[in-house]
């Protein structure tokens, strides 16, 4: 789904800590610690929970299969500047 480098940079592209993460996903900071540090396994509806919250603050993740190579980019968010 994605990889802890990813996550990283998409918090960053947020702006957002660990703690912000958890709090607007409804996980816990620890989970997202151990996830980017460790590479822990975390399940998957953890994963999708990330991505959710990071997607409405406007992160997109870019998959290797779509032509744009693993990543995540900044878009515009709809009524947000």
């Amino acid at each position: 789904m994605f990889t802890p480098a990813q996550l990283r940079a998409a918090r960053a592209l947020a702006d957002w800590s660990r703690e912000e993460l958890a709090e607007q996903s409804g996980t816990s900071a620890e989970t997202i610690k151990r996830f980017e540090i460790q590479g822990s396994d975390p399940k998957r509806s953890t994963l999708i929970k990330w991505r959710s919250a990071l997607g409405q603050a406007g992160v997109e993740f870019t998959d290797p299969e779509d032509g744009r190579g693993e990543g995540v980019r900044f878009r515009a968010v709809k009524g947000k500047r």
